[in-house]
């Protein structure tokens, strides 16, 4: 379903956040206290307006109260993200996602009303802290404490075996969830599914299990 979404700070994470939406067919209301990257994301979005999001009545002016939802993607400008933040919510937008810059910054976030606070950087750190200690991991998402969903490269011993043969719930105590070959994605694979040269595997399960996929 179309959202309307209100997307502050061009900076890396917003300018992405923003174009994403877009590609996933929502309508974008990009918004940043600074003309060069409003002009930068301008064609990629809905609409693009320079303003300071800080102020309650900057953001009443451009409509963010009819928003449903908003990102706040300034952290590194903290007290502009908290009260952006706060202005949002006094305007009765309903769905506030900040950008933290840390835990302190995001556990005020959550005081003054942010429905969601993301920490990119973190996560970004633990996913690449895992593809150097797990063999083959192309992503990974953190679910719970040493637990997560994994997208890998199949080592060769895999290759052209299936899935009832791998028996990889039995040896690894790890539960394939999909394949990918190509631009195809098989969810819930049958255990009669072969694993193919080049595909990827997406496995859910305990990180210390993980380095059983060696081979």
């Amino acid at each position: 379903m179309k959202q309307s979404v209100l997307v502050i700070g061009m900076g890396r994470f917003g300018s992405a956040a923003a174009r994403e939406l877009m590609a996933l067919g929502h309508e974008v209301l990009a918004v940043d206290r600074d003309e060069a990257p409003i002009n930068d994301i301008a064609p990629d979005v809905t609409h693009a307006i320079q303003a300071d999001a800080s102020d309650e009545d900057a953001l009443r002016d451009i409509g963010a109260g009819e928003f449903d939802h908003a990102i706040v993607a300034m952290s590194s400008a903290t007290e502009a993200s908290i009260f952006a933040t706060m202005a949002l919510r006094n305007l009765g937008v309903r769905n506030v996602i900040a950008k933290a810059a840390s835990t302190l910054h995001g556990r005020i976030l959550e005081r003054v009303g942010a429905s969601r606070v993301v920490y990119p950087e973190r996560e970004m750190g633990a996913r690449v802290a895992h593809s150097f200690s797990v063999p083959n991991v192309i992503d990974y998402l953190d679910v719970a404490p040493q637990f997560g969903i994994v997208k890998v490269r199949p080592p060769a011993s895999f290759v052209g075996r299936s899935l009832r043969e791998l028996d990889i719930p039995g040896r690894l105590s790890l539960t394939p969830i999909a394949i990918r070959r190509g631009n195809n994605v098989t969810v819930n694979p049958h255990r009669d599914d072969r694993i193919g040269e080049g595909d990827e595997l997406i496995l859910i399960g305990l990180d210390e299990r993980l380095a059983g996929l060696e081979g």
